[in-house]
């Protein structure tokens, strides 16, 4: 087996690719932005071992990085911001994911590494389009300069841009695949929580006032990780994108919706009334979470799974079962607030 640098450690996606390598017989390194979270990343990953090693490195410094790759043949790449609000300005977003994308790939060709796979986004094919039907494929790329395209979309378009122009230029032997999910969801490994596991915390707090007209899709962290390392190792998957996105997008009434036919009494917080656009815009001015997605309101767009099925023989589990699995663990680690708790 190989051995495999996870950036990112604490991460939600990282901890759960850490787990699929240690499970498939991998050491791995992975990095941290300081050594005092390594007890924390141990305990989300139940290895108190020798093979899993950690490396201090940040995106914004080339500090770290070469002792991070020494001795990797391959590189998980999925260190990169995701705020919970807009930031002040987009360039809080944009220089640590490409300039950071940039170090850990010089990195990764210096040190003779076999492959890296970067975690993109969708956010890098599906926004600053005009309405279609069509599914997005990963022929597509989101347009930065498009009037939905908020600074973290324009952040993963334009790091995974230069992820790619590096290989082309400069990348010598080294060779890159790229992982685009949707919204990640399933369980939950510890308390530091993503922003969309965000969502299905606060409807089962009863912290939302109602359901926006919002449709997005779906993904369980574990089939995240999976195709990550069915990238790493398939030959096919060399210099090609894959969609990571389970089926159909969905609405928040939706999850909502399973969210009170699966989870019974700890469900009874989650809200079912629909908030007019008008409103939730409102609300955005208040809120740096409602503001992120106010420029989705009523939208409707698809994504296709095809490419990463018939290549990679990836089979993602259902966009119900990546809720129920998310609602689960935030029951289980105790994360949701006491009234919710205590109908669990």
């Amino acid at each position: 087996m190989s051995k495999v640098l996870v950036t990112g450690g604490s991460g939600f996606v990282a901890s759960h690719c850490i787990l699929q390598l240690l499970a498939a017989g991998h050491d791995v390194k992975t990095t941290v932005r300081n050594l005092s979270r390594e007890a924390d990343v141990r305990a989300l990953v139940k290895e108190q071992g020798s093979r899993l090693g950690f490396v201090a490195a940040d995106l914004e410094s080339d500090a770290g990085w070469a002792d991070a790759v020494a001795g990797c043949e391959f590189v998980l790449h999925v260190a990169s911001p995701f705020p919970a609000g807009a930031p002040k300005h987009e360039d809080e977003l944009i220089v640590p994911a490409r300039e950071g994308a940039l170090r850990v790939l010089r990195a990764a060709r210096d040190a003779g590494v076999r492959r890296v796979v970067l975690t993109s986004s969708f956010a890098a094919i599906g926004y600053g389009h005009k309405p279609r039907t069509a599914p997005f494929t990963e022929a597509d790329w989101s347009d930065p300069a498009g009037d939905d395209t908020t600074a973290y979309a324009k952040s993963k378009t334009l790091a995974e841009r230069a992820a790619w122009d590096f290989i082309a230029r400069e990348g010598g032997g080294l060779e890159l695949s790229v992982v685009n999910p949707v919204g990640i969801f399933g369980p939950v490994l510890g308390p530091d929580i993503s922003t969309s596991i965000l969502i299905v915390q606060r409807m089962m707090d009863g912290d939302l006032p109602g359901m926006p007209k919002l449709l997005f899709g779906v993904v369980d962290v574990r089939d995240v990780a999976d195709l990550h390392l069915r990238a790493m190792t398939n030959p096919a998957a060399k210099g090609e994108r894959f969609l990571a996105v389970a089926g159909p997008f969905i609405s928040m009434a939706d999850i909502a919706a399973i969210l009170k036919r699966r989870m019974g009494a700890a469900a009874a917080n989650v809200p079912t009334r629909r908030l007019p656009n008008w409103m939730v815009r409102l609300v955005g001015l208040f809120d740096p979470a409602v503001s992120l997605i106010t420029l989705e309101l009523g939208k409707k767009k698809s994504a296709s799974n095809e490419k990463a099925r018939r290549v990679l023989g990836w089979t993602p589990r259902s966009n119900e079962e990546a809720i129920v699995a998310t609602a689960q663990s935030l029951i289980d680690l105790g994360l949701l607030k006491a009234s919710a708790k205590k109908a669990a």
